[in-house]
């Protein structure tokens, strides 16, 4: 997308959609690069509505019209749970699928997604070159350049206000900031943009995920634009700030040559704020799974489709246990059920032996070592090298190399900070304080705060 092809905020539709949400209606959100819908979940909490979602993965896209759209009628329901690839269907074609009539820039306020973040993050990118055999592979992966359908998006449909979350990298694709071309297009569109790296462990998830976010607000109603100050602390694990300033390096920052968009990460205050949450606050209260150790499941994955009833009364929870238990939408106080789980035994074994905060290259060095020893005691017919050698060997050690250093994929979450923050399997709540500080901007009101809980089908396997 140039300059070229790329229109400004017509001034009267930013006044009639501002207008008809200071009269007190929900801001219409639409989610591009959906999944089943952690940003839709985010801003309907913090009083949006989701009128729409695009989504490239079929069972994604259903998931996603079964959480927000399951009170529509049927016919109606089945265009959203369609899925839908952004590079074909159109925006004006979207809103007719959806029934909307009128002018394609009449039915959305608010633009919110992340586009896919594969060729951005560097653990993405390995693949890649692996893959492709060339040490900048990433560079010619087509997901790279689907920002530019995000801004067409914009461009068509003319939100006064977006959101765009991104890994770290994207400032740094090649040498290239994405985050920092698309606050170019935008302001010369009419938006006040600015960009940052938050971490969801500071405003309350359990889980240590930085990400890069940009929000932009039509410039006729506000010429600047501010990130939510962090609600949690927790002294971040080595290496996290080192990955940071990788991901910084095409900021400029300098004294004479200061970036125009980039605001500094806000700072954590210990004196301030509450204990960052953990890994037993997120997951203390959900059942034992234990068929596993017990022999009863295949390896692999399957349907997690029994009713495991919860262990502990509502009356004992902590205060995250409740929200997941209680959120308006998808209460939950019976138990789990109707996730996929997967039988994994070798990695139990790992991590069984691996310490709290230990990561990838420790969970490699145990797993060596349960292979000696196992090999140890099957040394006089099994010989190195052989085929036997290497069937025993990928049974106890992950395909990875030793020398893998990332700290994305693995990593044994303990009881309380910082060890107790490494999980994937909870969804960032830092999009609700976005949500609700730009509902609060859109209405006038500077005063906005949130906090976004892990969404259940994306998330934690409870409630």
């Amino acid at each position: 997308m140039t300059q070229r092809n790329f229109t400004k905020l017509p001034p009267a539709v930013v006044a009639a959609k501002h207008k008809r949400i200071l009269d007190g209606n929900s801001p219409r959100t639409l989610d591009l690069f959906a999944g089943c819908g952690g940003l839709s979940l985010g801003f309907d909490a913090a009083g949006f509505k989701t009128v729409g979602a695009v989504e490239f993965e079929p069972d994604a896209a259903r998931s996603h019209a079964v959480n927000f759209m399951s009170d529509l009628p049927h016919d109606r329901f089945e265009a959203h749970a369609a899925a839908k690839d952004i590079t074909r269907i159109e925006p004006a074609e979207l809103m007719k699928t959806y029934g909307l009539a009128g002018k394609v820039d009449q039915h959305v306020d608010v633009i919110v997604g992340g586009p896919p973040c594969q060729a951005f993050a560097r653990v993405g990118r390995a693949k890649l070159r692996e893959v492709a055999d060339h040490p900048e592979a990433f560079l010619q992966d087509p997901r790279g350049n689907l920002y530019l359908r995000y801004l067409h998006y914009v461009n068509e449909l003319k939100p006064i206000a977006l959101l765009m979350e991104n890994v770290p990298d994207v400032l740094n694709y090649g040498g290239h900031n994405v985050a920092e071309e698309t606050c170019e297009i935008l302001t010369a569109m009419g938006y006040s943009c600015r960009y940052t790296l938050l971490n969801s462990v500071y405003y309350g998830a359990p889980q240590l995920r930085e990400r890069m976010f940009l929000v932009a607000v039509a410039s006729q109603i506000a010429d600047t634009v501010t990130f939510p100050a962090p609600t949690h602390w927790v002294n971040m694990p080595k290496g996290y700030e080192g990955t940071r300033q990788v991901a910084l390096q095409t900021v400029r920052q300098d004294l004479f040559d200061v970036d125009a968009f980039f605001v500094p990460p806000p700072v954590a205050d210990k004196q301030t704020c509450k204990p960052a949450v953990t890994a037993q606050d997120a997951l203390g209260d959900l059942p034992k799974i234990t068929a596993h150790l017990e022999g009863k499941l295949k390896k692999g994955a399957r349907r997690f489709d029994q009713l495991t009833p919860y262990s502990t009364a509502a009356h004992r929870l902590n205060d995250y246990a409740k929200l997941m238990r209680t959120w308006p939408g998808f209460e939950n106080d019976e138990g789990i059920k109707d996730h996929v789980i997967r039988c994994l035994p070798r990695d139990y074994a790992i991590f069984a032996r691996m310490n709290p905060g230990d990561q990838y290259p420790e969970a490699h060095k145990h797993a060596v070592a349960l292979f000696e020893e196992r090999i140890t005691s099957l040394r006089k017919k099994t010989k190195k090298g052989s085929s036997s050698f290497r069937v025993e060997r990928n049974s106890d050690i992950p395909g990875l190399a030793a020398g893998w250093k990332t700290d994305r994929g693995w990593v044994k979450a303990g009881r309380r900070p910082p060890e107790g923050l490494g999980l994937d399997a909870v969804a960032s709540r830092t999009t609700l304080a976005k949500g609700l500080s730009a509902k609060a901007f859109l209405a006038g009101n500077s005063d906005g705060r949130g906090r976004l809980a892990p969404f259940p089908l994306a998330g934690r396997a409870g409630g």
